[in-house]
């Protein structure tokens, strides 16, 4: 009766998310351009222009949409002081966060992108630097995806944030990190969102059909014998920040219009970075969406026009279609592992010199059941599936040798968590 219920939950799944509005993604970006300047150094208090501004009207947006669903977010504004060499005199850093509270609370699922904006000079706090892709094309994406899912309930508390001091050091994003350590969150994943809303890139080249999603294979918080013990179990390619970015993938597949989600193996674009590091570093997983073809002349430029190449982050490059796309996936992900129970948080395997291989995990509160995955080891994607309800499993004439295994949790609905990849049981 419990498989079968699993089973019927499945086919039906949770319920689908409505479709993002394009223009009110436009209307969202057109508001931070008008800005002027959110440079994190530039005016805190002019109610018109700079970084202040910006950010009281991102927390006005949070708090119409919880009016709007009868108080299902609030508004909270975190913020410490950071100085360095892009702030040597000092800069209070403030991240506004919409908070969709889950009947879990400790349990949370953070999506963001990065409010602030620069020009080629990036101690220039006075240019006009309109920021649209880069990335109010990710407060955008957040605000939207805060709509489309006010208004359901979900177990995990979703946390929405407009980071600050992105293009100082990441700075905005350190600041939440630290505070999800503080405050004891189990982050079940963090959406990073930046530069996700243009589909011609530099040169003319058309990307419309995809968005990029980074991510770490190997923890970057492992320590040598974790490294050690992943590297004997075979693990490289299945940390939480893989297994959310090929969960990612498997999202989009079935959301209607063949956007392709390319799940880069790395964790960010060479040389480079962004807001999913400071949470990778604290062993949450993360991973960070951008389009498939970045305009490096529309990316940290002043505005001008230099031998009949136009540069400039303005709103008149973006795709605003493409970016509902991309929103699409992200507010899909998000209310799929909102709706899940966690991850189970450890998965053993038993199976030495023997054709059988016995499954365990612990047991995750308020699931309904469990699904099992494996797949041959020269392969990336899970290939098959077996959904239970106990927690441990022998799988026959399944060699532990030459197959990959990992748990999910289900909800009652249907809903999967994460994948966690199995590994040897202790020895004594």
């Amino acid at each position: 009766m419990i498989l079968a219920a699993l089973l019927a939950a499945a086919v039906a799944g949770p319920a689908p998310v409505p479709a993002p509005s394009p223009t009110r993604l436009k209307a969202s970006v057109s508001a931070l351009v008008g800005f002027g300047t959110r440079h994190t150094l530039s005016s805190a208090t002019d109610p018109k222009r700079g970084i202040g501004a910006a950010r009281t009207w991102a927390a006005q947006q949070f708090a119409a949409i919880g009016r709007d669903c009868g108080g299902c977010i609030t508004v909270e504004r975190i913020n410490r002081r950071f100085d360095g060499p892009r702030a040597p005199n000092g800069v209070i850093v403030e991240d506004v966060l919409g908070i969709q509270r889950g009947r879990d609370p400790n349990r949370v699922i953070i999506i963001g992108g990065h409010i602030d904006s620069r020009v080629t000079d990036v101690m220039d706090a006075t240019s006009d630097a309109p920021g649209a892709n880069d990335d109010a094309s990710g407060v955008a994406l957040v605000l939207e995806t805060a709509r489309l899912l006010s208004k359901r309930q979900f177990d995990a508390t979703i946390i929405y944030v407009a980071f600050s001091a992105e293009e100082q050091g990441l700075w905005g994003a350190e600041l939440l990190a630290d505070t999800a350590a503080t405050r004891g969150w189990q982050v079940t994943a963090m959406l990073n969102n930046d530069i996700v809303g243009n589909s011609i890139g530099q040169g003319g080249v058309r990307d419309a059909g995809r968005v990029r999603v980074f991510s770490e294979g190997i923890r970057a918080s492992e320590d040598l014998p974790q490294a050690m013990r992943r590297r004997g179990e075979g693990g490289e390619d299945d940390g939480p920040s893989r297994a959310l970015a090929k969960t990612i993938d498997t999202i989009a597949d079935g959301i209607p219009g063949g956007f392709d989600v390319v799940i880069d193996r790395r964790p960010d674009r060479f040389g480079r970075g962004g807001d999913h590091e400071p949470f990778l570093k604290r062993g949450y997983p993360a991973v960070r969406f951008s389009v498939g073809a970045e305009n490096w002349d529309a990316q940290h430029q002043d505005l001008r026009t230099d031998k009949g190449v136009v540069y400039g982050d303005t709103i008149d490059r973006m795709d605003f279609a493409y970016l509902a796309k991309v929103t699409a996936i992200n507010a899909a992900t998000v209310a799929r592992l909102a709706a899940a129970p966690a991850a189970p948080a450890n998965v053993t395997l038993v199976g030495d010199l023997s054709r059988d291989t016995k499954v365990s995990w612990t047991p995750v509160p308020g699931a309904s059941g469990y699904r099992i995955r494996w797949r041959a080891n020269d392969t990336a994607a899970w290939a098959h599936a077996r959904d239970v309800s106990g927690t441990s499993a022998t799988m026959v004439q399944t060699p532990v040798d030459d197959t990959f295994f990992a748990v999910s949790a289900l909800a009652a609905d249907g809903s999967e968590s994460l994948p966690t990849f199995g590994g040897r049981a202790s020895r004594r």
